[in-house]
């Protein structure tokens, strides 16, 4: 007899055991919670210091700012009281060689018609210089001049040679003070033919 060798059969892998299931200690479970409580804490605490130096730093610049806006207004203000108070300042400067020339013209005791006429005339051309300096014109259209409702004021309508609705007298002159009306001037106006 032959002698045969044999290979004892192989068993199939057998399926390993599942890993016993560990079960946490309550203990550890516990740790770990608290210790991200903690660090959730911590990093909450960390957060709200940051937020409360950004607060106190909005809080100081708003305050800074607040006060520059109050400093602005009152130095506004300063000037506009200044403003008035010396606005006149300058126009009055321009009338005193007007009160100069009316005086020397009554200091003249033995004048004569026609001096009192070339002083009255010198005067008034001091006058109307020194509103010209201060930006007060006089509006006094010529005859003919078409009728503007915004600088003239028509006191009567009358028959005319002249286009309707055009100037024919000045009753009155009027004046501007820097573009806006003092005074309109008095007129009046051709009736429609």
């Amino acid at each position: 007899m032959s002698e045969q060798t044999s290979t004892p059969p192989q068993k199939a892998d057998k399926p390993a055991a599942p890993e016993p299931t560990v079960t946490p200690d309550i203990n550890d479970v516990a740790a770990t919670m608290v210790n991200h409580e903690e660090e959730a804490l911590a990093q909450c605490q960390a957060e709200l210091a940051q937020l409360q130096a950004k607060s106190t730093e909005l809080a100081d610049q708003f305050l800074r700012a607040k006060a520059d806006v109050e400093n602005a207004r009152r130095r506004a203000e300063d000037e506009i009281a200044k403003s008035r108070k010396f606005a006149v300042e300058s126009f009055a400067d321009n009338m005193l060689p007007v009160i100069d020339s009316l005086e020397a013209g009554l200091a003249i005791k033995d004048a004569t018609l026609e001096q009192i006429r070339d002083g009255a005339q010198a005067t008034l051309r001091q006058l109307l210089s020194a509103l010209e300096r201060n930006k007060v014109i006089a509006i006094n259209p010529e005859a003919g001049a078409k009728f503007d409702p915004h600088l003239h004021q028509a006191i009567s309508v009358i028959p005319s040679e002249l286009d309707a609705n055009t100037v024919v007298t000045v009753l009155q002159k009027g004046y501007l003070i820097a573009e806006r009306i003092m005074r309109p001037a008095l007129v009046t106006v051709s009736a429609p033919k």
